[in-house]
């Protein structure tokens, strides 16, 4: 029972002492060295023989500061106020910081210089405030920000509120269009790293875009009512989200329109690859993980899964497929997302499907209110070569256009392919020459479509004989 007493005596001591030390700190010492001394002080405290929890408890009792913490997700979906806090405190001038780390992405320019501090200092209206990033030993980050409790109603009542907005400013100055794709679900760390991003630096845009005019027109026209349409979608009861349905044979410029959509907008692409997702649930997560201001892609929806065959065999009596079918992706699962109570989970959404062959999808999918807009995009016509013609060799017109345009009216032929034939050789422009390549593969093509356009009515006229 001494002994006991003894110890608590000692402790007691130990706390008066380290109480008397700490309001002495409190009369001499700056603010940013009373944090860190604060912290040394607490860490010696915490070795003494006082379970961890009567420490913590002390500590939250005695000390004067209040922290918030942001966390970079909140459950499964992206917080974009850690965003804003990272670009604002990102912004902050260099010249102060006394550790600084230097990276340069692109050859073409210069040696960009940011803060590489784990505590970043501010002050807002007076007020003292630090931001450090912590990341949980689970591999999740958050930014906590310190401040004194006196300061706590500027804080909380404004300069929060300033750094997010200031954050989502700079943002959108300095936005950089970027595609994403999504990781398999066993890279995830919880709701993080779903998908990962490179700078989208695609240069299409629908003035180059090898197309009919009026149809460029009439999609220009339609992406930006859907832009300017926040009101008209609230006002109608909608989810302010569209769905295009690109289809038509390779080559012809599926994934080139995409590009101009996104550089048009300046939206963020996520490519969508179905095939890495094992189910609805990572689906959903993945689709709520998404920013605003995107365009959602999933490229050749039919190759990407099987959706007519999942729900056809969902409707079986097996009890097998129908297991098998609970761990895969299904039509039901991706509609959900498109039109469902799921597709009012984020604004300013585009849905983007493209596919080679219309007649393989599910009519459940492609139907107008999901897939806003059929735009087809066919093979090469005469107006849509002038346009490649002014792309490739700066040339509005030439004596050779009047045989050319006779051979689109007979022939079907990708732009990719009469790209290929204007392009450049050894970066020497020879327009004779890079026409007259475009004539000798139009004849080629033409005079194969021809024969087998006489195969095809050769077979047709023997079965009619022997039938």
């Amino acid at each position: 029972m001494m002994m006991m007493g003894d110890t608590f005596g000692s402790i007691g001591s130990s706390m008066a002492s380290l109480f008397f030390i700490w309001a002495t700190i409190q009369q001499i010492f700056p603010n940013h060295m009373k944090i860190a001394i604060k912290e040394f002080l607490l860490s010696s405290f915490q070795q003494l023989c006082f379970a961890q929890r009567v420490s913590d408890h002390f500590t939250n009792l005695f000390s004067p500061y209040v922290e918030i913490s942001f966390p970079e997700s909140d459950e499964y979906r992206y917080n974009h106020a850690f965003s804003a806090i990272e670009t604002y405190l990102g912004s902050k001038a260099t010249e102060k910081a006394k550790h600084l780390k230097g990276s340069q992405l692109k050859e073409s320019k210069g040696l960009v210089l940011k803060r590489d501090e784990a505590k970043v200092r501010d002050e807002y209206k007076g007020a003292n405030v630090w931001w450090e990033i912590v990341t949980s030993t689970d591999g999740e980050r958050s930014y906590k920000l310190t401040f004194h409790h006196r300061e706590r109603s500027v804080i909380t009542g404004s300069y929060v509120q300033h750094v997010v907005e200031e954050g989502k400013s700079i943002d959108t100055k300095n936005k950089k269009t970027k595609l994403f794709t999504n990781n398999p679900s066993s890279q995830w760390v919880f709701s993080q790293n779903m998908w990962r991003s490179i700078e989208f630096e695609h240069p299409a845009s629908f003035e180059t875009l090898a197309m009919d005019p009026e149809k460029k027109e009439e999609i220009l026209n339609d992406l930006v009512a859907f832009s300017n349409g926040k009101e008209y979608y609230k006002k109608i009861g909608k989810a302010w989200k569209r769905g295009y349905l690109l289809y038509g044979p390779p080559g012809t410029g599926k994934s080139t329109m995409i590009s101009a959509m996104a550089n048009h907008l300046n939206y963020n692409i996520y490519d969508l690859e179905l095939t890495a997702i094992k189910n609805n649930s990572e689906l959903r997560k993945l689709l709520t993980a998404t920013s605003n201001k995107s365009i959602i892609v999933i490229e050749d929806i039919d190759c990407s899964a099987d959706l007519t065959a999942n729900r056809i065999k969902k409707e079986s009596n097996s009890t097998k497929e129908q297991d098998k079918d609970e761990n895969a992706v299904t039509l039901s699962g991706l509609l959900n997302f498109i039109d469902g109570i799921w597709s009012a989970c984020g604004q300013e959404r585009i849905v983007v499907f493209t596919t080679n062959h219309l007649e393989k999808l599910d009519p459940a999918l492609i139907r107008r209110g999901r897939m806003d807009m059929h735009i087809e995009l066919s093979y090469c016509t005469y107006e849509a070569f002038k346009i490649l013609a002014k792309n490739y060799l700066d040339l509005d017109d030439h004596l050779l256009f009047k045989k050319i345009k006779s051979l689109f009216m007979e022939t079907k032929i990708s732009p990719a392919d009469v790209a290929e034939n204007l392009m450049a050789k050894n970066h020497q422009i020879d327009v004779d020459g890079s026409l007259n390549n475009l004539i000798k593969a139009l004849e080629k093509r033409k005079n194969y479509q021809r024969s087998q356009q006489d195969g095809k009515m050769k077979k047709t006229n023997k079965f009619r004989i022997f039938g």
